[in-house]
């Protein structure tokens, strides 16, 4: 699936304009605390020039009528060392005003980024909890974890670092311009004739190097995926050995990885040096050019000296907003890998779909259904009775658990592709919040957060007492185990779960499930893990707390299935055959043939022992 698109600059304008909201006072507070800056920072060079001309020597100076007013310039020329610690007096007041300005700028530009930052780490979150299953299972998790953390630092950096840059620089370019041509028009032409040349070489290189940003970026997202995937699947790593294959993997990816940037790095260098190289060509021209002006007259000493400051000023920060220019395009990249996230399409409901309480039967009809063109489900159709437990069973790829993604709607059907309805209801014109809440769900591979045991089994309903939490414990057949545990319900478990047996997590799944207390409890192959005995005593236990529940069993394991009021038996997507365990197993097909593999003489004790639920 397509992981990548290009924002529009307008929707990439709108993009950041809407996660300032709240932010704007503190960044409008930045940049004008950034002009004072600059202006006091172009107040240095002119004391110097009076300092040069009017008082060591004896042009008048140019100054507003107040600043006459107020400059003893007889006094000062009479005493060279009252002028001098006169005008470093005013160097350092513009110093002082400069650093109380930078002191509130960084403060302001602190508050506004994080605040903009965490904007949009909320806005992202909050999305993708929105976003269909179909989308998460079309995307890795190491790559929507790299959009969500390494391109929103991007993006951070942009709008809070070099955004702010740029309308630094901007300003001080016109208001250092301004100045010179003041000063001296002709000699003020050379640093202006060198601005289109560096911007011209700040576009081609922008040009050349955002299409290489992103495929860094995205070499970046496939080796957090590998790293992720690994750590994740750690007991399957070290069960098979596979620990010099995985460490060969994430070195063939860090490798291309670490060669991109290297090759990013080489472009980026021939850059900067050029760059270096126009800014001293242009410093060099314009001390040229401004020596032979001072000695035909043309200039006074401190005006050219003043020249030279404001020109050196203004060189680097020129050649500063090329380069910001030029990271401009990764943060380009940065916007378009997460206004992808932003720009999916969220679950809907349909117009008009309501609330209700789930109650009746649970009628599949013709229902079709497939994954990326390739056909899953045929023409299936069958009906549930509220009340009952309800058996399927079917090899894998039959759409055993496609059946149950479809009741969730974890995927909709589209027209055309049947209906699945309760109580005579299209699911899909109840909300997908409310059905969710009314479906329990036990899954084969059950996902345990890294909580404690008590914070997993209460997942589904904080508000539950100790009581009712013990009790669907008991009823999982996992109470006595989380006893045996050092720290008991207060055990934290490892990420997914990994510090327990897979038949544990099945039986912490079960008791978290059951004290959601749905009235539609779904069991997907999620007693796979426990052996036939333990398998016995949790459907036993689970009878009379099921019995006023709709109850769907799926599973591998005859046993299991037995004793379901009705049993539904997939092949290739389609339904090959219904009916009670009696009547199955009472004519040829494909559960006679299951139950007779499996039916050992264990299975068979069991069962006329009483064990099946």
């Amino acid at each position: 699936m397509e992981s990548q698109i290009k924002l529009t600059p307008k929707e990439k304008t709108g993009m950041i304009l809407d996660q300032l909201r709240g932010s704007w006072g503190f960044f409008v507070g930045a940049i004008l605390l950034a002009y004072i800056n600059t202006i006091c920072n172009a107040v240095i060079p002119q004391v110097i020039s009076v300092t040069v001309d009017s008082v060591l020597g004896e042009k008048e100076p140019e100054l507003p009528g107040f600043l006459q007013t107020l400059l003893p310039l007889d006094a000062l020329r009479a005493d060279p060392w009252t002028a001098l610690w006169t005008a470093a007096g005013a160097v350092v007041l513009a110093a002082a005003v400069r650093g109380v300005c930078i002191y509130g700028m960084r403060i302001n530009l602190a508050k506004g980024s994080e605040g903009f930052v965490k904007r949009l780490r909320d806005s992202l979150y909050s999305h993708i909890q929105r976003l269909s299953f179909q989308w998460h299972t079309a995307h890795s998790t190491g790559d929507i974890i790299q959009r969500c953390t390494s391109d929103v630092e991007v993006i951070r950096t942009f709008v809070c670092n070099q955004l702010m840059e740029v309308l630094r620089t901007v300003f001080l370019i016109l208001l250092y311009t301004g100045i010179m041509l003041s000063m001296n028009w002709k000699l003020a032409l050379i640093p202006l004739a060198f601005i289109p040349v560096t911007g011209l070489a700040s576009g081609v290189f922008y040009g050349r190097i955002s299409s290489r940003f992103q495929v860094a970026d995205e070499a970046e997202g496939e080796l957090t995926t590998c790293a992720q995937e690994n750590l994740t699947g750690v007991r399957v790593v070290r069960a098979f050995g596979r620990e010099r294959f995985e460490i060969d993997r994430f070195a063939q990816k860090n490798n291309r990885f670490s060669a991109l940037w290297v090759e990013l790095g080489k472009v980026l260098s021939v850059y900067w040096a050029s760059g270096v190289f126009l800014v001293c060509l242009q410093i060099m021209a314009v001390i040229a050019a401004g020596a032979v002006a001072a000695v035909n007259g043309d200039i006074t000493l401190g005006d050219f000296q003043a020249f030279v400051i404001y020109n050196s000023a203004m060189a680097w920060p020129v050649r500063s907003l090329g380069r910001v220019l030029s990271e401009m395009s990764k943060a380009g990249v940065s916007m378009d890998r997460v206004g992808y996230i932003l720009k999916a399409e969220e679950e809907t409901d349909r117009a008009g779909a309501e609330t209700a309480a789930l109650g009746g039967d649970i009628v599949f009809d013709h229902v079709t259904f497939g994954y990326e063109g390739q056909e899953v489900l045929q023409d299936v159709s069958f009906t549930i009775p509220w009340g009952s437990t309800f058996a399927v069973l079917g090899g894998t790829g039959s759409g055993k658990s496609t059946l149950v993604h479809l009741l969730d709607r974890l995927y909709d059907l589209e027209e055309g592709q049947g209906t699945i309805t309760v109580g005579g209801v299209d699911i899909r014109d109840i909300k997908r919040e409310d059905l969710r809440r009314q479906i329990g769900l036990v899954l084969q591979e059950p996902f345990l957060f890294s909580q404690t045991i008590r914070e997993n089994i209460a997942a589904t309903r904080r508000s539950a007492t100790e009581e009712e939490l013990r009790a669907c414990a008991q009823i999982a057949c996992v109470d006595e185990a989380i006893a045996d545990l050092q720290n008991g319900y207060e055990t934290v478990v490892g990420e997914r779960g990994v510090t327990l047996s897979g038949g544990q997590k099945q039986r912490v799944a079960i008791a978290r499930m059951l004290l959601q207390n749905a009235p539609v409890m779904v069991f997907d192959d999620s007693l796979s893990a426990v052996d036939a005995e333990t398998d016995a005593k949790i459907r036993a236990a689970l009878k009379e707390r099921m019995a006023q529940a709709t109850v769907i069993l799926i599973s591998h394991r005859v046993t299991t299935l037995m004793q379901a009021d009705r049993i539904l038996v997939l092949d290739g997507g389609q339904v090959a055959d219904m009916g009670t365990h009696a009547e199955l197993i009472s004519r040829p097909g494909i559960y006679k043939e299951i139950y007779d593999i499996q039916m050992s003489s264990d299975d068979r004790a069991l069962v006329e022992e009483g064990g099946e639920a």
